[in-house]
């Protein structure tokens, strides 16, 4: 055994499906989830129903933290109203009552001018790029414009990114940009688009990738052009993971998986960086909780195992190393 204590790990992005969507996972699930996975800060998604654009929402996900308090929630809200509108929610409002940051998460703002004005808040706006390339150039160009104002101070984070050409056009931009951070996933840096099966089990958005991708997605978290992994921890019910490939859901659960495959692929100091050191940076929060974890623990995969209700992995039966003690 070789056990030691560090920092505990913060997910910057995890749906936790509630309220709405109770059959996939529920607050409290995800909360046991989180924890077994060394996660003891995690911040949820808000394409939840109704939707986390109203202080009543948010009260309600703060509420329902309560009955698991090991794992803190720091909600995100959405940027604009039902994330698919022109409106842009309170920010002051919902920032007073407790959220973190905002995003429209897999609806992303295609609006230039609704993409300003949302970073003119000052807020950490986080943009799920679904058209990687073409997104990361234009959001890139109006964060670029809003700096040069010299007015306000933008905050803009990319979640999973996955593809070689959009960190190619990162890497060569976010010298220029500071408050521009990145994160991408654990499926993107140990799978690719030949593991992908007939059904939906490797099924995620942004798809895997090809073998190039992985690698630049590896030499974009050494080089520092990716400063955090998160999980995109999105359970579905398992019967919807099993369909054919295009009628299934996209999602991946991996609150229980990350620290190992991070571990395993990068090693200990730039597992903590990633996913503990950096996310309370750009968050701008104080981390102070702890873990323990068995460095030389091996383990096996099987997800009938975890806490999640999503008892799938694309990592079943898998051997890896290095286990969360909680």
């Amino acid at each position: 055994m070789n056990i030691i204590e560090t920092l505990a790990l913060i997910d910057m992005h995890v749906h936790f499906r509630e309220p709405g969507y109770c059959e996939k996972e529920t607050i409290l699930t995800g909360l046991k989830s989180a924890f077994f996975g060394g996660f003891k800060t995690v911040c949820t998604m808000p394409n939840t129903n109704p939707v986390c654009d109203n202080v009543d929402t948010l009260k309600y996900i703060l509420e329902e933290n309560k009955k698991f308090e090991e794992v803190k929630i720091l909600p995100i809200c959405a940027v604009t109203k039902n994330l698919n509108s022109k409106e842009l929610v309170d920010f002051n409002s919902l920032k007073e009552n407790g959220a973190i940051a905002f995003s429209n998460d897999g609806l992303p703002i295609l609006d230039k001018d609704i993409f300003k004005k949302a970073l003119e808040s000052e807020e950490l706006i986080i943009s799920h790029l679904e058209d990687e390339v073409i997104e990361a150039k234009w959001q890139i160009e109006v964060f670029k414009q809003v700096l040069k104002e010299g007015i306000y101070v933008p905050r803009l984070h990319f979640a999973h990114i996955s593809k070689k050409e959009t960190l190619e056009i990162i890497r060569k931009e976010k010298h220029n940009c500071p408050n521009l951070t990145v994160e991408t996933c654990p499926h993107y840096f140990t799978l690719t688009s030949k593991d992908v099966t007939d059904n939906g089990i490797f099924k995620m958005n942004p798809k895997l990738g090809s073998e190039e991708d992985k690698k630049a997605v590896i030499e974009a978290i050494l080089d520092n052009t990716i400063d955090v992994i998160s999980t995109d921890h999105a359970p579905h019910t398992i019967d919807e993971k099993l369909l054919p490939y295009d009628e299934a859901p996209n999602g991946i659960t991996g609150l229980e998986t990350a620290f190992s495959l991070t571990y395993m692929t990068f090693g200990l100091d730039i597992a903590i960086e990633k996913m503990a050191t950096n996310p309370a940076k750009i968050l701008k929060i104080e981390n102070n909780k702890t873990i323990k974890i068995d460095l030389d623990k091996m383990w096996q995969v099987k997800a009938q195992n975890f806490k999640t209700k999503c008892k799938i992995s694309p990592y079943e039966n898998m051997v890896l190393k290095g286990k969360i003690l909680c």
